[in-house]
């Protein structure tokens, strides 16, 4: 049920005072006399018409709620929603291997990624999305699924070290296309995040583009590091120690597997820069979706509007009948 007016129902806040006067009023009006010893009162018969006396007040009150009610023009409504939507499949590849322990992104390029990859996810509610990770080999984190509660909470055990170290984008991005190019979607994308060079596998990183542009899947490349030097984490006899290391990243490469599919290449020096470009892919497959809307709505208000008359008609009887006699 909704209401046509609804700022009518502060109207309500009236019954406040509306109450507080005739509680007023009742004391005022008791009265009393003294004497010796109330004994003999004990035992005085109580008749109905003592318990019915604050009645008429009380449905006087009800009447005034249920017409501030009335003003406020109670409506039920009735309506239906048919949407269609154009799905988007994404699947998600990402680089796991050593070098993503780098903290030239806080805490380190690889929980950046993570942190901004799973606020992603959150933000497409109606697409199919799985997660590959890569590095000398690639395994599938999870298949294309709409489930994101479950997707996010495997994202929770993401760390380097779960593969041998190395950086496979060919292989990486080849098991993505394997997994998304049976999919029925509209429109199918492969987002391939690596800060790297390709050093391991099989497949070479064009050679999985070619396969993707094959099966009509787009493919947009992310490549994470600082521009020059930056710090990494290493194991010494004395506790790990940051040494700073080059970044190595192919662009090349990454720009070529994006040119070939029709997606796009981007560079992420930092956070702030990573997050926006989520963001501009976000932007960039966007879910369409139409909706038909059609709404009913009718009228409440006389029913309620009888039973207010009702209640004062019955205020009226019990004063001028039942309780005459009683102020």
């Amino acid at each position: 049920m909704v209401f046509a007016n609804p700022t009518y129902l502060y109207l309500l806040l009236l019954l406040i005072p509306m109450i507080g006067w005739y509680v007023w009023k009742l004391r005022k009006s008791q009265a009393s006399f003294q004497v010796s010893a109330s004994q003999a009162f004990d035992k005085a018969p109580t008749t109905f018409k003592v318990y019915l006396r604050h009645l008429p007040f009380v449905l006087r009150t009800l009447a005034v709620a249920i017409l501030i009610f009335v003003l406020a023009r109670p409506q039920s409504t009735n309506s239906w929603q048919n949407s269609s939507t154009e799905g988007i499949d994404i699947m998600m590849a990402m680089d796991i291997s050593s070098s993503m322990l780098a903290q030239d992104l806080k805490p380190n390029r690889l929980e950046a990624a993570k942190d901004v990859a799973a606020s992603f996810i959150n933000g497409r509610p109606n697409d199919n999305i799985g997660l590959v990770l890569f590095a000398r080999e690639s395994f599938t984190q999870c298949p294309l699924t709409t489930d994101h509660t479950v997707l996010l909470n495997l994202f929770k055990d993401i760390q380097s070290g779960l593969l041998e170290d190395g950086t496979a984008i060919g292989l990486g991005l080849a098991n993505a296309v394997s997994r998304i190019k049976d999919s029925q979607a509209k429109s199918k994308v492969i987002i391939l995040l690596t800060d790297g060079s390709n050093n391991a596998g099989e497949i070479a990183p064009v050679t999985a583009a070619e396969i993707a542009k094959t099966f009509g899947i787009r493919v947009y490349t992310i490549g994470v590091g600082t521009n020059g030097e930056a710090p990494y984490p290493v194991s010494t006899p004395f506790g790990v120690r940051y040494q700073n290391i080059k970044v190595d990243i192919d662009e090349n490469t990454l720009k070529e597997i994006a040119s070939t599919t029709g997606g796009q290449y981007f560079r992420a020096t930092d956070n702030k820069s990573l997050k926006s470009i989520y963001e501009e892919i976000d932007q960039m497959e966007k879910t369409k979706i139409s909706v038909q809307e059609y709404s009913k709505k009718q009228e409440e208000y006389k029913n309620w509007a009888l039973l207010v008359f009702g209640l004062l008609l019955l205020e009226i009887l019990l004063r001028n009948t039942v309780l005459r006699n009683i102020p």
